[in-house]
């Protein structure tokens, strides 16, 4: 049975619907939850005359980002899930792989933006790739922003 899930987290709502789910398995098959969050580099930018300019405040991206991993984690380990966070640098796809392999992770567990058709195509899909690429299982949960949004409005009423 599966030891470590690799959970990787982009910030929005919509990643983060898998937590309730990890949370429901986690505790009962003593499955230890390794949430990610890579920080995807921005392209330079072009200043006339000049060359390329990195905006970027790695440190402070950094920072926030290991924030909220934090602040994801308290709550599954409330639940006694035992919990490590990580964060990466550079391509989605490429990292998220990278840190399956190096936290010995045994399967992947993430949403899907669930694009599809034009949309698909421009933005491309980080869950599709990894799932293709992945050496270890992949769980992925279709999740719209509609459906979050559902999510949280019936959170808010109950």
């Amino acid at each position: 049975m599966y030891k470590r899930a690799l959970v990787p987290l982009d910030g929005s709502m919509v990643a983060e619907a898998i937590v309730p789910f990890i949370l429901e398995i986690a505790a009962p098959l003593d499955m230890e939850v390794v949430l990610l969050r890579v920080l995807v580099p921005p392209p330079p930018v072009m200043i006339e005359g000049g060359g390329a300019v990195l905006v970027e405040d790695i440190v402070k991206l950094r920072r926030d980002a290991e924030q909220y991993l934090d602040s994801v984690a308290v709550g599954l380990r409330a639940s006694g899930v035992r919990v490590t966070t990580e964060v990466r640098r550079g391509d989605a796809v490429t990292e998220i792989l990278a840190g399956t392999r190096e936290a010995s992770a045994d399967i992947i567990a993430m949403t899907t933006h669930g694009r599809g058709g034009l949309s698909r195509v421009l933005y491309g899909s980080v869950a599709e790739a990894v799932l293709r690429q992945a050496e270890v299982p992949v769980f992925l949960m279709r999740q719209t922003k509609a459906q979050v949004a559902a999510r949280a409005a019936w959170e808010a009423v109950r």
